[in-house]
């Protein structure tokens, strides 16, 4: 544990040698759809680049995002608001912008016609409908003063809006795309990958992405930059692994976990029914489904309703909408994380459970096969093949030994390129060149 540790400091010194050193502070603009309390994947890792930024390099980071916690305020207006101000958190100044969503109803249907018609247009019509409209944020955007501009994520509108704004005001751009090419729907749409092409500079979060990139869309290689996701390592080395467990009886029951939003495309549907298959051979084994609800939520509950039994349903612990601070405590408290999800950009997820020193499941689709080493840190399997993912289960059930190879291969990994203090360097070192160019 100490060793850990120790690498952990000095992982930290190397990529932060602290902003005395660094000649050159920039002015930094950074325009995305969310930003906490709004909760994701592009979210969380924008908030922390931003942050690190600032207290390790003393660059002055602004915020342009929409007022939403998340990206149903975009075509809802019944949902919730943040307030549209200018604020700050953490050295970071955040301005948000009051989406305007009256058009939803109208523009869903309008869309969804001309997409299924496959008629001239659609994908700017899909992409006007996926908002965010933001009044003002392409005017914003021209009059700030900064050194550089990075906009994330696609399909999203305000992508264009940022691109629009800086070739308006001669402004450098850097595009963040979090791109899932599995999503047909969303993602195939030829303005995303001109708007590519159009940028300075683009942050890939994997190879396949990177891959896509190039061989798809004809993307010079020189343009991209590969950067995965970061962790505090060190927040889920130390985490107190019997904490959650006992609070919830969970004594010495195997667990497997899910922990991640409960969005239609994670694939939770399919852990729940190959969890059955599962306590066929191990009834001792509990399901822990942990995360933020969403409007998937329903059905996966009426499905538990319908296809467990009553001494079943009572083997799933559910966490809803906990606090980031508690992440640590349940990947430390589960034997295997399990997150078959049906397309990702990247997988956070799984980068939390290995520092944890946990083994990983995912699907053979999108980006996974990419971030986990098949049969050295984690399983991959079929997606949608709940058959397959329980027969992956029970080997890693029935094998405390290569549970144990794989979490300690997955957490030297973690070590190696996920820390933070590797992803803001890097990602630094993208803007320096744009810079420099």
């Amino acid at each position: 544990m100490n060793q850990i540790l120790r690498i952990l400091k000095n992982t930290w010194r190397v990529a932060n040698p602290g902003q005395a050193t660094h000649k050159h502070i920039m002015d930094i603009l950074h325009v995305v759809h969310g930003y906490y309390p709004a909760l994701g994947g592009s979210e969380r890792l924008i908030q922390r680049v931003s942050e690190d930024l600032h207290s390790g390099y003393a660059d002055r980071v602004t915020i342009f995002t929409a007022d939403g916690y998340n990206n149903e305020l975009f075509v809802d207006p019944s949902q919730p608001r943040l307030p549209a101000t200018i604020s700050e958190l953490n050295g970071v100044t955040i301005r948000r912008f009051a989406v305007f969503n009256r058009l939803g109803k109208p523009l869903y249907h309008l869309q969804r016609l001309a997409y299924l018609l496959h008629l001239p247009g659609n994908q700017h019509l899909r992409t006007l409908y996926n908002g965010p409209i933001m009044p003002g944020l392409r005017q914003a955007i021209e009059a700030i003063d900064c050194d550089i501009v990075a906009a994330a994520a696609f399909p999203l509108l305000h992508m264009f809006i940022t691109l629009k704004a800086c070739r308006r005001s001669q402004k450098r751009l850097v595009f963040i795309g979090a791109l899932h090419p599995m999503n047909v729907y969303n993602y195939q749409r030829p303005m995303i990958y001109q708007a590519i092409s159009q940028a300075n500079a683009y942050i890939a979060l994997s190879s396949y992405e990177r891959d896509y990139l190039i061989q798809e869309w004809g993307i010079r290689p020189k343009k991209i930059t590969v950067i995965g996701a970061g962790v505090d390592a060190e927040r889920y080395v130390q985490a107190n692994t019997t904490k959650f467990r006992q609070e919830n009886g969970l004594e010495d029951y195997p667990l497997v976990a899910f922990i991640g939003q409960q969005g239609q495309n994670k694939g939770v549907d399919t852990l729940i029914l190959a969890m059955k298959q599962v306590w066929r051979s191990l009834p001792e084994v509990r399901l822990l489904i942990a995360g933020s609800k969403t409007h998937f939520t329903q059905k996966l509950e009426q499905l538990i309703k319908t296809t467990l039994s009553p001494v079943e349903q009572d083997r799933i612990i559910f966490k809803h909408n906990f606090a980031e601070e508690e992440k640590p405590l349940l990947f430390a408290a589960c034997d295997i994380f399990a997150y078959p999800s049906r397309y990702e950009s990247f997988g956070i997820a799984f980068v939390e459970a290995w520092a944890a020193g946990k083994p990983v499941i995912g699907c053979r689709v999108g980006a996974v096969p990419a971030i986990i080493d098949e049969d050295k840190d984690g399983l991959l399997v079929t997606v949608d093949d709940s058959q397959a993912l329980a027969q992956a289960l029970l080997r890693l059930l029935n094998d405390s030994k290569l549970r144990k190879q794989m979490g300690q291969a997955g957490r030297e990994k973690v070590l190696r390129q996920y820390t933070w203090g590797f992803v803001t360097a890097r990602w630094r070192q993208v803007y320096e060149q744009v810079l420099n160019e």
